[in-house]
């Protein structure tokens, strides 16, 4: 079975690193899904304005095409070993995903384009797929989350002098601000990194900026890190 691809997403982050490792975790995300040709028909989104939520079926289009059966989970720590199946992993046989994401809004013009609030999506992905979120039918209360029982910590974030008047000089800088808090806040690091003092400068790309960062920790002299704080060091604007 061919997959048509139904649409694209612009999105807020040009790059897979840093991009929260599930839908919801920051609210301050925008996206757009353009709809391509035939589905970009006004009819194809009629009633769709109704519903709050949306799930959205996609393509992981920067990951190796290559699967594996066991794969290894930033959340437990990126060294035990699950199944693929077990997992959300983007390293699956189809290399399709699924997040659930609020429909903020629909544009018209020229043809219709679907505005997306809380998104985990790289810019460019294919989109295969678009259905109305039904809380009543989707959601569990007796459900089980396995290795992932709740949302996973978060660390406390500071932004330099330089950032904050960064901020401060455009128009979009309290959605900016938000955004880059919501999403450092979660150590987009990767996972072996966080077990240790970790002395590296990291950069996040989100909209037009690049955002520097560093971890400081304090360990009390026993080896074992008790205290992190992201700090935000400096925001680039690529031309």
């Amino acid at each position: 079975m061919a997959l048509d691809i139904i649409g694209t997403i612009d999105s807020c982050y040009p790059d897979k690193f840093g991009i929260p490792r599930q839908p919801g975790l920051a609210p301050s995300a925008t996206a757009i899904l353009r709809l391509k040709a035939p589905f970009d028909h006004p009819d194809s989104v009629r009633g769709l304005e109704q519903f709050s939520h949306l799930w959205i079926s996609f393509i992981f289009h920067q990951s190796p095409e290559r699967w594996t059966p066991l794969i290894r989970p930033p959340r437990l720590g990126g060294n035990a070993r699950i199944g693929v199946f077990a997992s959300r992993s983007t390293h699956r046989p189809n290399r399709l995903g699924l997040s659930l994401v609020e429909l903020a809004g629909i544009e018209y013009t020229p043809a219709p384009a679907l505005v997306l609030r809380g998104h985990d999506l790289v810019d460019g992905t294919p989109v295969v797929d678009i259905k109305p979120y039904l809380p009543w039918a989707d959601s569990a209360e007796e459900a089980r989350a396995g290795f992932a029982p709740e949302p996973p910590p978060r660390l406390a974030v500071q932004l330099s002098d330089d950032c904050r008047r960064v901020l401060d000089e455009r128009p979009d800088g309290e959605s900016l601000g938000a955004l880059i808090r919501e999403v450092l806040s979660q150590d987009p690091r990767p996972a072996y990194r966080r077990r240790k003092r970790d002395d590296r400068r990291y950069g996040v790309r989100l909209h037009d900026l690049d955002v520097r960062f560093h971890v400081q920790s304090s360990d009390h002299g026993s080896g074992e890190n008790h205290e992190s704080v992201i700090m935000v060091d400096s925001l680039v604007q690529r031309t």
